[in-house]
């Protein structure tokens, strides 16, 4: 398998206008659309929390059609792999 289609999980940390705008939505609906699974939920400090998984292009693909949300405001974005979810499908909130 080539580089390029090997999946790999990340958990993904946002932080900044993310609670209250929509984000756990536009996530769901750009996962969807570039075939991502995994979740995403709110955090009780403010910040937004997700696990995605899919190729690093489709999962760099998402994030780009997360920040087009109008109103989401995303100032920081922490990220590290994580192991595959094996049996995973869809993307759901949390």
């Amino acid at each position: 398998m080539s580089v390029e289609n090997k999946i790999i999980r990340k958990e993904i940390h946002f932080t900044g206008a993310v609670q209250g705008v929509g984000f756990r939505y536009r996530a769901k609906y750009a996962a969807d659309g570039c075939g991502v699974t995994g979740w995403v939920r709110n955090e009780w400090d403010g910040s937004v929390l997700m696990e995605a998984q899919g190729t690093e292009r489709q999962i760099n693909e998402m994030l780009k059609l997360i920040n087009q949300g109008q109103y989401i405001m995303i100032d920081r974005l922490d990220y590290h792999n994580i192991p595959l979810e094996e049996y995973e499908s869809g993307f759901h909130i949390r």
